[in-house]
């Protein structure tokens, strides 16, 4: 069948505006570590997909999830020991405040119920989200999901507040004054639902602020938010569905930062392209939120998505990839910022491990967004077997978030590719 054909049954079937991504969408049939393989037998080099985090198809993972398909797959009104193995190997990770678990099958649903323990915590409903962010697509988060609502959020019981960024500061405000600039904006909105009536449940944040383009942020910033949010009794909230499992060269995000939530979401690499997910809290919030509501997830946490998430955790551990991260992403953060000294279309090179976000600008002085440009970029790239995407609210960042077993070999590759298509389509 061909694409055009494949084009015209999907449009029919899911809509003409369910999104695909290239202005020629592919078709992939194959997946092996950080390659991708069309129909017609071309390679891509996989520089955006994060699901598959320890790579496309890992035979570690995929033998774990059929022997456990093969033996037993059911929901956890059951008593099971590979569901708690996995809850105890994941949770032994993290601080020991953040020990009990809600398991879902997305991350749109883990950032669903933070929201419903914060608001059952506090007995209040004002959530504080940034102006440029997305954590899902429930009809909850939904109304959080400014990035494509023009920074607003899209319900009376959510506020935005500037993402904090240092590559686009406002007028005025000095280098060392950035960070109480931001966090103060928090403290005010906080404020602001005390004072019409809604009152403050918590906050939800991307700790590295992923679709707002992983910005350069102000040191002490997080830090300042976590005292606000405590302070007037509301729950922390830190997305990591981007951002875990060892894609900032640290198991979480959040370490870097230095902040400990009071609840972590997780999903996209937590089963490496199987539908596994969680909100994981402290012991105390988490039973006084389940003494007075019922919640079940029929497929969340069954024994193959925890197998497969066990199967993950061991694959980061025995290829020994935090350390990979560390390596490569330096290796790749220089690369981009020699490029960046031959082009005066890279405004900005930011990265948080292996998740990098190169902003693209029609002038160093202005930083004008280069929008038309970063969408050819993207497209061309593809045409030369490199696979990498988009974001920020100009969608003028090139988004490059491969597998974590990506290497510097892969990356000369990216790199080579890059400045090639740059080259192209320089003024």
């Amino acid at each position: 069948m061909t694409r055009r054909q494949l084009l015209q049954r999907r449009y029919k079937l899911l809509g003409k505006n369910a999104p695909l991504f290239y202005d020629e969408p592919l078709t992939i049939v194959k997946g092996e570590d950080v390659w991708l393989t069309d129909d017609n037998g071309k390679r891509y080099l996989d520089v955006y997909n994060n699901v598959p985090n320890v790579g496309h198809c890992h035979p570690h993972v995929v033998s774990a999830l059929s022997t456990q398909a093969a033996q037993l797959n059911i929901h956890t009104r059951y008593l099971h020991e590979t569901i708690l193995d996995y809850a105890e190997k994941l949770t032994a990770t993290l601080d020991d405040t953040l020990s009990s678990i809600f398991f879902t099958c997305s991350g749109s649903e883990a950032n669903e119920i933070a929201l419903r323990i914060a608001r059952n915590h506090s007995g209040q409903r004002g959530i504080i989200c940034t102006n440029a962010t997305y954590h899902g697509n429930t009809a909850a988060v939904n109304a959080l999901a400014t990035i494509f609502n023009d920074g607003k959020p899209a319900a009376p019981d959510v506020k935005a507040v500037e993402y904090p960024c240092r590559y686009h500061p406002p007028a005025g405000v000095a280098a060392d004054a950035l960070a109480d600039y931001y966090a103060d904006q928090v403290a005010e909105a906080i404020a602001e639902f005390v004072d019409e009536g809604i009152g403050f449940a918590g906050l939800l944040f991307c700790p590295i602020f992923a679709n707002e383009g992983v910005p350069d942020v102000p040191d002490g910033y997080l830090q300042k938010v976590a005292n606000y949010v405590r302070a007037a009794g509301g729950t922390l909230i830190f997305d990591e569905v981007q951002s875990a499992f060892g894609r900032t060269g640290a198991m979480w995000a959040h370490d870097i930062a230095a902040v400990t939530p009071d609840i972590l979401t997780l999903g996209k690499p937590m089963g490496n392209g199987h539908p596994l997910a969680a909100a994981i809290c402290r012991q105390d919030l988490c039973d006084e939120f389940r003494d007075t509501n019922m919640y079940f997830n029929t497929f969340g946490g069954n024994p193959v998505s925890c197998a497969v998430g066990l199967a993950v955790l061991e694959v980061i551990e025995q290829e020994n990839l935090l350390e990979n991260v560390k390596t490569v992403s330096q290796y790749l953060r220089q690369g981009l910022l020699d490029l960046q000294k031959q082009y005066n279309l890279i405004g900005d090179v930011r990265n948080s491990g292996l998740f990098f976000a190169v902003e693209l600008v029609d002038d160093p002085h202005s930083k004008a967004p280069a929008v038309g440009v970063t969408r050819q970029i993207v497209n061309q790239m593809k045409e030369r077997g490199v696979l990498i995407s988009r974001i920020g609210k100009h969608d003028n960042i090139l988004k490059l978030r491969p597998p974590i077993s990506f290497s510097t070999q892969h990356a000369d590759l990216l790199l080579d590719n890059l400045q090639q298509t740059i080259q192209q389509n320089a003024v």
